[in-house]
């Protein structure tokens, strides 16, 4: 349908309506069509008042679809008349509602009344991030960075997890303030970063290294640069982090991986006590692995590709250096098919011990315990993130050590630009995720904005140093 361009009176409205294959859900697709063509305010009134007049109220729905124009267009006195109407008739809002509620009016010179709605809605469910995220914008506009942290941290402390977008706002406004309470906060973004292995995009990037530079009597200096091999900055010289966990780190973390991940609750859904036993004793009989191949996972890689090729080219490169491989297949790559070809795969069972679960088996669980069993120097192959057990794992001290290990470990794998051979790359010797030494900070950063996490870890690096 297409919005009429003035408003009409009630007969025009109920013609329209009687014209239309669907008369029952006319003012809805009415309203969306609005929306769509952002047609004038007092179009979308008419059509209101009509139903109003018509059918005695107005249905919270059709309500709703005006907002988001009113919310559209800031007509802030609408977006209150609204909010007057809803509260009158409903005696509860659900998130939808107030998440328009409170951006129309952060977004205005009234945003202060979206902190009380903010306030109201914390009564009856936890905010969503936008409507903390609006909330947090609208004080740091108005350069109450004091009352935006304050919501940020209370966010973070009902788990609700921030945008890049809003974080990076937080540095954007604050340019320039001499406060040591806000560096303190913004610092703590930064460890934030750290601690959830986030890699801050180039625009993001570049928010950080102005905000630093503008700080009064900082002396601080941003470059970017690429770390070297071993693990030092070219621009200061710094030595990065380590990638390696201690030995006391290690022993508690695989300690709990096999505790809580693999003897936890998760793994057993997707595979049989009896066949892990038997991966376990399958494990501990064999000598310590080098690196252990999700082969499913790896034989995906070209899509060109026959699944045993890609796996058999995997094998071949990483057999190179005599190390002991395993591969954690499945029980159908033993079945000659037109994926699995039935020579390839014993020409790979003499290069590499091989275990193959049942066909619902979960890998994960399998990749970690070999991994973990065979040593501190054991590396694996997957293009996973294992996600998953990072959220088993209760305490946040044991989900940081799980993920340095797993950036210090785990072997990422892409097809070659030519598309003929796997490019590996190595597991880095130096820890890729922010750090600091009090008068320098390192911030590995990706070019552009992933919404997923990833486990392919930047090259590029911003490095910041005081004078």
């Amino acid at each position: 349908v297409q919005p009429p361009e003035k408003p009409l009176q009630a007969e025009e409205w109920n013609k329209l309506r009687e014209d239309f294959q669907l008369p029952e859900v006319f003012e809805e697709v009415m309203l969306n069509s609005m929306i769509r063509c952002n047609s004038p305010i007092d179009v979308a009134k008419s059509l209101l008042t009509h139903l109003a007049r018509r059918n005695g109220d107005i249905a919270y729905n059709v309500l709703l679809k005006y907002l988001t124009l009113c919310v559209q267009q800031a007509q802030v006195s609408e977006i209150r008349d609204v909010y007057d109407i809803m509260k009158g008739r409903f005696k509860i809002l659900e998130s939808g509602a107030y998440n328009l509620l409170i951006k129309g009016l952060s977004n205005s010179d009234q945003w202060r009344m979206a902190l009380t709605l903010l306030e109201e809605v914390k009564k009856v469910m936890i905010p969503s991030r936008k409507c903390y995220e609006s909330c947090i914008k609208a004080a740091s506009r108005h350069q109450e960075m004091k009352l935006a942290f304050e919501l940020y941290n209370e966010m973070l402390a009902k788990d609700v997890v921030p945008t890049l977008d809003v974080l990076q706002s937080f540095f954007d406004f604050s340019r320039g303030m001499k406060d040591a309470e806000l560096q303190k906060e913004l610092f703590g973004i930064l460890l934030y970063l750290r601690d959830n292995q986030i890699y801050p995009h180039r625009t993001f990037m570049r928010s950080i290294k102005l905000w630093f530079e503008s700080l009064p009597g900082g002396n601080w200096r941003g470059r970017l640069t690429k770390i070297k091999d071993s693990g030092q900055c070219p621009v200061c010289n710094h030595q990065l982090e380590d990638s390696n966990l201690t030995e006391e780190e290690y022993s508690k973390l695989s300690e709990r991986i096999i505790r809580d991940v693999i003897h936890g609750t998760d793994t057993y859904r997707k595979t049989s006590p009896k066949e892990f036993e038997a991966f376990q004793t399958f494990v501990e009989s064999r000598p310590p692995f080098d690196i252990v191949i999700d082969g499913l996972n790896v034989s995906h890689i070209k899509s060109r590709k026959m699944q045993c090729e890609n796996l058999f080219d995997a094998v071949n490169y990483l057999a190179k250096e005599n190390a002991q491989l395993l591969v954690l297949g499945r029980k159908h790559m033993l079945m000659n098919s037109s994926n699995w070809k039935t020579e390839m795969m014993k020409e790979m069972q003499n290069k590499a011990d091989f275990f193959f679960a049942e066909n619902i088996s979960e890998d994960d669980a399998f990749l970690l315990y070999a991994t973990l069993r065979s040593g501190k120097h054991c590396r694996f192959v997957t293009r996973d993130f294992l996600r998953d057990h990072k959220a088993c794992l209760s305490d946040s001290l044991t989900r940081h050590l799980f993920r340095k290990w797993q950036r210090g470990h785990q072997i990422a794998f892409s097809p070659s630009a030519q598309g003929r051979s796997i490019n590996f790359l190595p597991a880095f010797r130096y820890d890729c995720v922010v750090q600091t030494t009090g008068d320098t900070w390192h911030i590995p950063y990706k070019d552009v904005f992933e919404e997923k996490y990833s486990y392919q870890v930047p090259r590029k690096w911003l490095c910041i140093q005081q004078k």
